[in-house]
């Protein structure tokens, strides 16, 4: 009786430190909170976040990563620019290095938008983090909401560029609502 008691405490016990590894190390739930990222993400969805893909370097343009804003809030947001990106936003439309850049997730916010666009023009060297440069620095990031016309983003002057060290990782699975389960968030 005690060495089957005993078997199922070291089981318990090495099941909480592998799901605490994980959870510290490799992939974490998050849950959103509010529209910033609507429609790709409604408020109450909940995410898993690949912390390891941060730590490897895999964030890309167009990932939407999870970050710290500071140690009582997170944001989810989308990555527009990567360090050494110059950005451009000129009469709706996003310029990375010169290239247009096509943004299929923002199609339905076009569509009723308030004003004449989505997003403002803008470019690096205007946004906070920036230090005036047309290039963004390193281990810099520019995020945006896809909700432009309500999103606290790199835009602002209470966010700006974001650092490396400000993101969590990259958000690989919406699992609830169970309905809404997905894992490309580019389109």
């Amino acid at each position: 009786m005690k060495k089957g008691l005993f078997e199922w405490l070291v089981a318990i016990v090495i099941g909480v430190v592998i799901s605490l590894v994980i959870t510290q190390f490799v992939a974490s739930v998050y849950k959103v909170s509010g529209l910033s990222m609507y429609p790709t993400f409604n408020d109450q969805d909940r995410v898993i976040v690949s912390k390891i893909s941060n730590q490897l370097n895999q964030i890309d343009h167009g990932d939407v990563i999870v970050f710290h804003k500071d140690a009582n809030t997170n944001y989810i947001k989308r990555v527009i620019g990567k360090p050494g990106d110059h950005i451009v936003y000129k009469h709706d439309q996003l310029y990375v290095n010169g290239k247009r850049i096509e943004e299929p997730y923002l199609e339905e916010n076009k569509s009723h938008k308030v004003g004449k666009t989505l997003t403002e023009n803008f470019s690096t060297r205007s946004l906070v983090g920036s230090n005036g440069q047309d290039n963004i620095p390193k281990d810099k990031y520019l995020v945006l909401g896809d909700n432009r016309q309500n999103s606290i983003d790199s835009r602002s002057t209470e966010l700006g560029l974001i650092s490396k060290q400000q993101v969590v990782g990259k958000v690989i699975i919406r699992f609830w609502p169970f309905n809404q389960f997905t894992t490309n968030f580019n389109t």
